[in-house]
């Protein structure tokens, strides 16, 4: 990967959005045409994960892999989870075996992991990964006990918190609050990131959303464009389906 470093000059407020869960439904490609620079994670080795990431490469889209994690609530985790019963070297494989199905996926964002992002060791041996891998993290900051982002940040690792979950509950009134806040915490701070996901009623609601970002001098980004150093990722890795 290729990389340089400055400032980020912005004259107006940015906001990233990251899609997460893509991979179990076919329905899910319907996100990726939603309008704007939107971030796709793909959840690892499922039916249309690698296809859908393909896609969003196409597009010049930022892709991510969106790695299951150990919840608190024990809940199922699916291909390519990360529990607290892994040694280091498990986790390295489990890793290694999600990026080389998506080589081109510029760093993670945790599923869940309630439990697991609270866990010092894991955490580290998750960052020392990616580091060596020159990849970034994304804290979905499902706890507010997550060590994953601080473990990240001190290990060297690009890192970046989620802000706002757009689409907790699926109504067009929720979301349009949780777009508000997004806005909000944009022109408070300059830039803010979010997350949703590919259900029908977030895609609605998005389609009618995202051009209003304009309105409010507020410019759409990809993910990296937010990191403190800014990152050009070299994205023409390409995989065959």
């Amino acid at each position: 990967m290729l990389f340089f470093s400055g400032s980020l000059l912005a004259k107006t407020a940015q906001v990233a959005i990251v899609i997460d869960d893509i991979g179990y439904r076919h329905t899910d490609a319907r996100a990726l045409d939603l309008p704007g620079a939107l971030t796709y994670s793909i959840l690892p080795h499922t039916p249309f994960g690698k296809r859908l990431a393909l896609k969003a490469q196409q597009q010049n889209d930022e892709v991510l892999l969106h790695i299951p994690m150990e919840a608190e609530n024990g809940k199922k985790l699916g291909p390519g989870a990360l529990t607290s019963e892994m040694n280091e070297q498990d986790i390295r494989e489990s890793l290694e075996r999600s990026f080389k199905e998506i080589p081109f996926a510029i760093g993670i964002n945790n599923h869940m992991g309630s439990r697991l992002t609270r866990l010092y060791q894991p955490m580290v041996w998750t960052m020392h990964y990616l580091k060596e891998q020159n990849m970034l993290f994304l804290d979905s900051m499902t706890t507010d006990d997550s060590k994953a982002g601080k473990v990240a940040a001190q290990l060297g690792v690009p890192t970046l918190y989620r802000q706002v979950f757009l689409d907790n509950q699926l109504t067009s009134d929720y979301i349009q609050g949780q777009f508000q806040q997004l806005i909000g915490d944009a022109q408070k701070n300059q830039t803010a990131i979010a997350i949703a996901h590919p259900h029908p009623e977030t895609i609605a609601a998005l389609t009618k959303l995202l051009p209003t970002l304009v309105d409010n001098d507020i410019e759409l980004v990809p993910l990296s464009y937010l990191l403190p150093q800014r990152k050009t990722y070299n994205t023409s890795l390409t995989i065959t389906d």
